[in-house]
């Protein structure tokens, strides 16, 4: 049976998953967080028509070089606008204040000359109004936010001037991170001959927080069933990641100690380079479960291709793959029969594609910060070619 594409295999995953639940979120805690609900205007902003400067609020019919105006009063933002402006009428405004009635134009301090309580108006020959009209941002009732929008800062401005204190976020995916292999060690631990550092837990835990999850760590696993099932049970969390065991070897135990206990799954390999051993499934009791291989670069690469779009899933966020166009300065051989995604470095529209793509190279997957995507049976490209390249989340 062959094995998915890429894309296939994150179809199945995205559509065997349903968003998480939401809750009120404060906006000083929102960055990050993705809308479940839209935000709403309940006025008109700005509410009134403002000035944009400091100067002279006046009567478009009055605003003539040379004019000499009768100061009437003053407007500052927050206070009442004062008096009604008449013909031949002037009121001393700061930036952000209402206009007082009457008024329709600004004249700014710098074309204008106090004198006691008349101001004169300089030369007022295509000078701008400087009026922000009411509503000129957003009127009531105009959809501001949508649902499934990652709040940044300027969407949580945006909030903030509708009035919103709180938004309607879905919920954080929690994310177990299973890390399976006898051979594993933490970072910081005292090390033998035969261990090596568990390299990919840290390195998904970041990548999970920025796509908007909250890592739980489970207890790091030994090769056995057991050890894996009492890891799972640990905690609670809404999506699992399993980091190594995803192969076929005699000490690859995740898959068949899952299934033991009513793992289900839906994807059983991929075909992708790095990461063939890519799977996802349901556990016994329904929530999603991802597993990825232990090499680090294929776990990362593979967290980039499949874990972030599944947890966009989790958070009702629609996903996309980040394709972009750049030449290549380097010769490629021809693609094998696997989507190839290899590690690169862009800069300025060019690309250059890593020498040494072994998945297990730490320094290679550290110094890129792109990944050029090659189909499957792509012919040779010369230096100068146009290439597709991802910029992932990885490597940001």
């Amino acid at each position: 049976m062959s094995l998915p594409t890429p894309a296939e295999a994150r179809s199945r995953m995205l559509q065997a998953l349903a968003p998480l639940g939401a809750e009120e979120v404060p906006l000083e805690a929102a960055d990050g967080r993705v809308l479940a609900e839209p935000v709403t205007a309940i006025r008109d902003q700005p509410p009134y028509d403002a000035s944009a400067m400091d100067g002279w609020a006046v009567r478009t019919v009055d605003a003539v070089s040379g004019a000499a105006l009768s100061i009437v009063g003053e407007s500052a933002a927050g206070h009442d606008a004062g008096a009604h402006i008449g013909p031949g009428e002037a009121v001393r405004i700061f930036t952000g204040a209402a206009l007082p009635p009457g008024a329709d134009r600004v004249v700014i301090q710098e074309q204008a000359r106090r004198t006691g309580m008349t101001v004169v108006l300089d030369d007022l020959a295509d000078a701008p109004a400087y009026v922000r009209p009411r509503g000129g941002d957003f009127r009531a009732q105009d959809g501001l936010l949508e649902a499934g929008l990652r709040l940044n800062p300027w969407r949580i401005a945006l909030a903030a001037s509708a009035g919103r204190a709180t938004v309607t976020c879905t919920s954080r995916p929690r994310v177990g991170l299973l890390s399976t292999g006898d051979e594993l060690v933490a970072p910081g631990d005292a090390a033998g001959d035969r261990h090596i550092y568990d390299t990919c837990t840290p390195a998904l835990a970041a990548f999970i927080a920025r796509c908007g999850g909250l890592p739980v760590a489970l207890p790091r696993a030994r090769d056995t069933d057991a050890a894996i099932l009492e890891a799972v049970a640990s905690r609670p969390f809404d999506l699992l990641v399993t980091i190594g065991g995803a192969s076929v070897g005699d000490h690859d135990r995740v898959k068949p100690a899952l299934k033991s206990a009513g793992a289900q799954l839906v994807v059983e390999g991929i075909a992708v380079r790095p990461g063939k051993p890519t799977w996802f499934g349901h556990l016994g009791d329904g929530r999603p479960v991802l597993g990825l291989p232990g090499n680090p670069a294929s776990a990362l690469v593979c967290a980039e291709l499949f874990l972030a779009p599944v947890l966009a899933g989790l958070q009702g966020i629609a996903w996309a793959e980040p394709l972009e166009a750049a030449i290549l300065d380097t010769d490629l051989p021809a693609n094998g029969p696997r989507e190839h995604y290899m590690r690169a470095l862009v800069s300025e529209g060019r690309v250059r594609v890593l020498n040494d793509q072994d998945s297990s190279l730490v320094t290679v997957m550290a110094a890129a910060n792109a990944l050029v995507r090659r189909l499957p049976h792509a012919p040779p490209l010369a230096a100068g070619a146009k290439v597709h390249v991802t910029r992932p989340i990885w490597a940001t």
